[in-house]
């Protein structure tokens, strides 16, 4: 019975311990949620990073840069309509203000990879670190996930 007990507190530390979810993180006054990527079919170039920033605190800051060993060059960037037809174009920073989270998504803001090292595979996981104009670099993982999805599953999170 006192092993039990042992094994079952020693658990709830751990449980207690660890983080809410493997796919959140803060620095300073930001929380990052839930960064995924589509996986890449065949050779192509480039891919792109999505996830959600909150601003928890008073000051905005921005999201200023994004660098990753899975690509040789990172950066950041939005779609837009003209005319009927949507276009990519890259931005300088994008804001992360108090109160109202700045989501990055498909056909939205984005983090662009460009040249990437090798393919975006469905499952996998690669590191990302964030530059905030503010609160610094931040290192994330962001997991892979099938192509098209249109925001990441739960059941891949966390773990």
């Amino acid at each position: 019975m006192k092993h039990s007990f042992i094994a079952v507190a020693a658990l709830i530390a751990a449980v207690l311990a660890a983080p809410a979810s493997a796919q959140d993180y803060e620095v300073g006054d930001l929380r990052v949620d839930r960064p995924w990527a589509w996986a890449t079919p065949g050779r192509v170039p480039n891919g792109a990073v999505y996830l959600t920033l909150t601003n928890q605190g008073a000051a905005p800051d921005r999201l200023v840069g994004a660098s990753s060993p899975a690509a040789k060059h990172a950066g950041l960037h939005s779609h837009s309509m003209e005319g009927g037809v949507m276009k990519m174009q890259p931005v300088k920073a994008m804001e992360v203000i108090p109160g109202s989270p700045t989501v990055l998504a498909p056909g939205g803001l984005h983090i662009m990879l460009m040249g990437l090292t090798a393919p975006l595979k469905e499952g996998e996981r690669f590191p990302v670190t964030l530059t905030f104009e503010r609160a610094g670099s931040l290192e994330i993982e962001v997991i892979v996930e099938k192509l098209g999805a249109m925001q990441p599953s739960h059941g891949k999170h966390g773990s």
